[in-house]
This record gives structure tokens, C-alpha cells and sequence, in this order.
């Protein structure tokens, strides 16, 4: 009949079309899956087709409407399937566009500048816990319970238990390692510490500092100062340095160290409050009793140690007059450091 000729006639045309694009699976959905489709039409010739063969031409527009959407399905998804793997061409020659660089934060770049000074004396990076134990902070560094010098430092204790503290200094980290390593020790201790003070300008209640240990047979206060003149000669061009007595628990005899900073301009005066010296650390030979209580041998060996503060070198070194500049993420304040992030 001629109704199971024209349906016959589209099934092969279906079968047998080719998509190789969008443009030609839209106008496949349209002429066959569409409001308006070919097929759609065919279906109100069944009220033509006699009764005994109605069954068997519902049957054939069924399979066509079914090949048509096959096919539309099995097209579109090798298309997306093609485009997804398509590269796009990268014209090699064309001018790269501007990217905006970010900046080091002062305290990195100083603290790195100063791991690379100590690594040419052959000093090595250490780190531990800044939750730290009484004992590891203050009682092996030669500070018991009742010793005065704990007075010098405002500790923050963790809740309910008055044996763990937030560490006041790296020095708990030359405790451990002292523990651990046998002499020769040479380390320098940098990370972050804390104190219970009132923030200021000049102060904060967590700030860094580096600290440094050596411990090897026959070491001398003279080892000491050719050490921290070096540090201080690449670290601020000083030409001279002097070191004056002063008293740390843990080191005997004891010295705070100025850098000759100058007089030459207003801002020198004012840094050097008139008198062009600049004190940057404390140093001093380790206490026997330290090393006694970290169980290393006081007649064989002996030691130093020294310790600053990164913020406090890195407000010298670029005239930053307040600490709190440091902690606060100011982007206009860290966008002037770009120049010098090279580390």
C-alpha cells in the first residue's frame, strides 16, 4: 500500500542520513523530531489503513519515530563528544598578556635572608612545636619555677593545664635538639613565638625570632663575636659592631650586640635615639647547667647561642616605625615589597 511506502521510504532515509555538524542535527530534529516533522503526518493515514493491517502500520511508525531519535541521540553526543577533545590552536607568536606579580612579606624576606647568611657558616634550619612543655621552655634552659627570669616574660598557658604553654621562644627548639644530637650542634631555630604583652607599636603579642646554637669542643666567646659581626656585616653593611654585658638564664657570660648604624641623617638620630648604635640581638656562651641538664658533657664540650627578632630587623632594615603594619595583610602595605621578592 502506498501508506507502508512513504513510511518505508523515510525509515531508509533516516538510516541512511549523515551529521557532521549542529547545522545538520538542528535541521535533522526538525524535519523528523520537530512540531512539523514528516512522521507526524503518516499517523493520521492509520484511519486509511484497513483494519486487519492498523496493528502492522502503528508497529512500522513506531520504529521510525524510535530510529529517528536513535539516530538524533547517538549524533549529538558524538558531536560534544568531538568537541570536547578539540585543542584549540595557540598562536605561539602572539604578546603574552600582563600578569600581576605578588609580593613576599617583609618578615619572609627577611627571615630567608637571614636562613642564607647562617647557611654559608653552616648553620642548619631546626624546627619543633610551638606548643611547647615547662620543662623543654624554660626549666633545661636553666629558668626553674622560682627562678626571677621567668618574670621576664608574660606566658600565655594552655587551659587547665599549667605544664603546656604557647612557646616565648625558639630556645625550646635548641632544648630538644641538644637532647637528640650529639655535639657538634649548629642550628639556627627560626618560627614564631608568643608573649602575653599589650600590642603596641613596638610590641606584639606574637612575633618571630631566630635563634641560633653552636656546641663542639674548644668553642669560645671569640668564635661568638666573629660569628655575629659576619651577620651583622651581611645583614646591614655594618663596619663595626660592639657587645655590651647583660643577663640571659641560659647563657654565661651574656651580651646584647649594636651594629654602628650612623649619624648621618635625621632618621639615623631619631632610630639610634642620638647615639648611632643599633642594638639587633643577645648572645652569650651556653650555660654549663643547660648543657648539663640536655646531658651532654660540660668538660668536653662548650657552646654559644644568640637570638633576635625577625619583625624587629625587618622594621630596621626597611624603616618601619610600627610592628602592627606587620600582622595586618594591608595589600597597600605589602605591595611596596614587590621590588624585593626575589627570595
Amino acid at each position: 500500500m502506498l501508506q507502508f511506502e512513504k513510511v518505508q521510504a523515510i525509515q531508509d532515509t533516516i538510516l541512511a542520513a549523515t551529521i557532521g555538524d549542529k547545522e545538520q542535527l538542528e535541521e535533522f530534529r526538525v524535519r523528523y523530531l520537530g512540531t512539523k516533522n514528516t512522521i507526524k503526518p503518516l499517523f493520521a493515514e492509520m484511519r486509511n489503513i484497513p483494519n486487519e493491517r492498523k496493528k502492522e502500520y502503528g508497529q512500522l511508525l513506531n520504529a521510525v519515530k524510535q530510529s529517528a531519535e536513535t539516530k538524533f541521540q547517538e549524533a549529538s553526543e558524538s558531536l560534544t563528544a568531538a568537541a570536547a577533545n578539540e585543542v584549540e590552536p595557540i598562536d605561539l607568536t602572539a604578546p603574552s598578556e600582563p600578569m600581576e606579580l605578588g609580593s613576599r612579606h617583609p618578615v619572609s624576606l627577611v627571615l630567608n635572608q637571614m636562613i642564607e647568611i647562617f647557611d654559608r657558616l653552616g648553620f642548619v634550619v631546626a624546627e619543633d612545636m610551638e606548643v611547647e612543655d615547662d620543662w623543654h621552655n624554660f626549666t633545661a634552659l636553666n629558668t626553674p619555677p622560682d627562678h626571677p627570669a621567668r618574670d621576664m616574660q608574660d606566658t600565655y598557658y594552655i587551659l587547665n593545664d599549667p605544664t603546656r604553654l604557647l612557646r616565648t621562644h625558639t630556645s625550646s627548639v635548641q632544648s630538644h635538639v641538644m637532647m637528640t644530637q650529639k655535639p657538634p650542634i649548629r642550628i639556627i631555630a627560626p618560627g614564631r613565638v608568643y608573649r602575653n604583652e599589650t600590642i603596641s607599636s613596638r610590641a606584639h603579642c606574637q612575633f618571630h625570632q631566630v635563634e641560633g646554637l653552636y656546641i663542639a669542643e674548644k668553642v669560645s666567646f671569640a668564635d661568638l663575636r666573629q660569628t655575629i659581626y659576619y651577620f651583622a656585616k651581611e645583614m646591614f653593611g655594618a663596619t663595626k659592631i660592639r657587645m655590651r654585658p647583660s643577663f640571659f638564664p641560659f647563657t654565661e657570660p651574656s651580651a646584647e650586640v649594636d651594629v654602628w648604624w650612623g649619624m648621618e641623617t635625621e632618621a639615623d638620630k631619631r632610630i639610634t635615639k642620638g647615639t648611632g648604635w643599633l642594638e639587633i640581638l643577645g648572645c652569650g656562651m651556653v650555660d654549663p647547667a643547660v648543657l648539663e641538664n640536655c646531658g651532654i658533657d660540660t668538660e668536653k664540650y662548650s657552646g654559644f647561642a644568640f637570638g633576635m627578632g625577625v619583625e624587629r630587623i625587618a622594621m630596621l632594615k626597611y624603616q618601619i616605625d610600627d610592628i602592627r603594619l606587620l600582622f595586618e595583610n594591608d595589600v597597600r602595605f605589602l605591595k611596596q615589597f614587590k621590588k624585593t621578592a626575589v627570595f
